[in-house]
């Protein structure tokens, strides 16, 4: 009993240096949820409640070693990091339904049942389509440079991965924006009194401020939410110190992350 014990135990170390190795930046636990694969960075001695950011997106290149300085900071002060891949999905009722799967996992782990969420490019409409669907579920949301927009950077650039995700043609998404997008679905949000803190670029060309994050910000303080928005002046969509050592962005997912 106790060989078989000790082979299940290397079995499962293997899976996880491996699964470190090829795909994130610090060693992580990596399990399956519906047939995709997830997993969570655990801190040596977690923080009370057992908090945890939930990074998107996370996808064969993501996350990487751009993320590493957040997640070492966020480990170190007992906040675990976890995300889920689901592929290149836009932010759909159905692909959103399917986070929700990931989200239960965690809580079912032992893990917050109110995670921070952190957004980047892509990840952010990933990461803001759920939590409009699931307000009392967000303690939460922080943006880099985040998509906040179906109609800028997800249907100019990658339109065949936004028809996919919904199902829908191109016309049929139009037409339903304002049911699909985060900025017109921000009410509940801010009734649950959920914060948001986001940093973005001002010559950001990919993902444009004025069509995302701008957004977000007036449509959220229109609903009474609230939201910081950090403008970085002359920077891109690109992957750079000022957007991935951020001291304010650091300070605000500790503060919400150990409520």
């Amino acid at each position: 009993m106790k060989s078989r014990t000790l082979y299940t135990a290397v079995l499962g170390l293997l899976s996880i240096q491996a699964f470190a190795i090829i795909k994130l930046p610090l060693p992580a636990e990596s399990f399956e949820v519906h047939g995709q694969t997830a997993f969570v960075m655990t801190p040596e001695k977690p923080a009370a409640g057992n908090p945890w950011v939930w990074y998107a997106p996370t996808l064969r290149n993501y996350p990487h070693h751009s993320q590493q300085f957040y997640f070492e900071q966020l480990l170190e002060h007992g906040i675990a990091v976890a995300g889920y891949d689901l592929g290149e999905v836009r932010g759909a009722p159905e692909s959103s339904g399917k986070f929700t799967g990931f989200y239960d996992a965690m809580v079912a782990k032992g893990y917050s049942a109110k995670p921070v969420l952190l957004g980047q490019s892509r990840g952010g409409l990933m990461m803001l389509c759920w939590a409009f669907r699931n307000p009392d579920k967000v303690q939460a949301f922080a943006g880099i440079y985040p998509v906040c927009n179906i109609a800028s950077w997800p249907l100019q650039n990658s339109k065949p991965s936004v028809l996919a995700d919904y199902g829908l043609s191109e016309e049929a998404i139009l037409k339903q924006m304002d049911t699909f997008n985060p900025s017109g679905n921000l009410s509940e949000l801010a009734n649950a009194g959920v914060p948001m803190f986001i940093i973005h670029g001002d010559s950001d060309s990919v993902v444009p401020l004025r069509d995302n994050s701008a957004l977000i910000k007036a449509a959220y303080e229109k609903d009474g939410g609230e939201i910081k928005l950090k403008i970085v002046h002359g920077k891109g969509h690109a992957e750079v110190s000022e957007f991935f050592t951020d001291k304010d962005l650091l300070q605000f997912i500790f503060k919400q992350g150990k409520k």
